[in-house]
């Protein structure tokens, strides 16, 4: 197991891992940021997985499938900031029946696309293309790690960039860190708080639906029953670990990517699958019992001043 841990293609899968996790980190982080907590990523990122191969099949392209399949879960993250900001539903509840309706939806809606409830293999999808990188591509082990990814992959680099832009150097960060931390203020200084929380859950949807898309037409060409396994529910951990900071939530993205990749290690080396299996949700768990504990002795030590 260790020479499979050491080898390239070990670090070269923790990239590949992390994407999806990393696009839903990315989603949670700006929703927190204006005061909401996006608990519908899991049910997003499974409806998304499942639009990309319907998409890019009936139109023949996976650059089609990925603009409808980020455009529906802007629609989606339209709806439920409706429901919650409009019909001030509870948005714990709103979340938890977008999941559960994304968790039945999909298999009915697979059954009726191709006639099987397990995946989707029985319709023709199309993946975006890999990218290798110049000059990058020729260096041993470290060209075998970065070139030659999914174009997704180095997206949610980039946009690990972009949102730190946008969130610290723009006016609409400024708003949406203004409303985050204190609605009121924001009010009173003339930010309509439900216009910017409104664009918060749609850009965050939207990047949660690029990350259920990169699952079923990035790291496969097909959808399978509950395919997202828990990976939005882990990057809102991710999110908060990270201190709802693009740049923290990508660290902390990676740590969980590494959990997966040493999971799948571990099966390749013989480990009992269920062992194998419950790393990464293992490690969640860690990481917010720590987490915790460090936010309950800084709270402590506040009181205490």
């Amino acid at each position: 197991m260790w020479d499979a841990v050491l080898s390239p293609e070990f670090f070269y899968s923790i990239l590949r891992l992390t994407t999806p996790i990393l696009f839903a980190t990315l989603a949670a982080t700006i929703a927190a940021k204006s005061g909401i907590i996006n608990m519908a990523l899991e049910g997003i990122m499974l409806f998304s997985a499942l639009f990309g191969v319907i998409f890019s099949s009936i139109f023949g392209s996976s650059w089609m499938g990925l603009l409808i399949t980020v455009l529906l879960g802007g629609i989606i993250g339209f709806i439920l900031a409706f429901f919650v900001l409009k019909l001030k539903t509870d948005e714990i509840i709103a979340a938890i029946a977008i999941n559960l309706v994304a968790a039945g939806g999909t298999v009915l809606l697979m059954l009726a696309f191709s006639g099987d409830r397990g995946n989707s293999a029985s319709i023709t999808s199309f993946q975006t293309p890999r990218v290798p990188i110049p000059f990058i591509e020729n260096i041993p082990f470290l060209g075998d790690v970065l070139s030659n990814h999914n174009i997704l992959t180095y997206l949610s680099l980039i946009s690990v960039i972009v949102l730190h832009i946008v969130l610290y150097k723009t006016p609409l960060g400024l708003k949406i860190r203004a409303v985050g931390e204190n609605k009121d203020a924001a009010e009173s200084v003339g930010i309509s708080s439900q216009r910017i929380q409104f664009i918060a859950l749609i850009l965050s949807c939207a990047l949660a639906a690029i990350g259920g898309f990169f699952l079923s037409g990035g790291y496969m060409t097909k959808f399978t029953t509950n395919m997202t396994a828990g990976r939005g529910y882990i990057a809102l951990a991710a999110s908060a670990m990270g201190g709802n900071t693009p740049i923290g939530g990508f660290i902390v993205s990676l740590l969980f990517g590494t959990a997966q990749a040493l999971a799948n290690a571990m099966q390749l080396a013989s480990f009992p699958s269920e062992i194998a299996q419950m790393l990464p949700y293992l490690v969640t768990i860690v990481g917010l019992g720590v987490y915790s504990y460090r936010l309950m002795k800084k709270r402590e030590k506040l009181s205490g001043k």
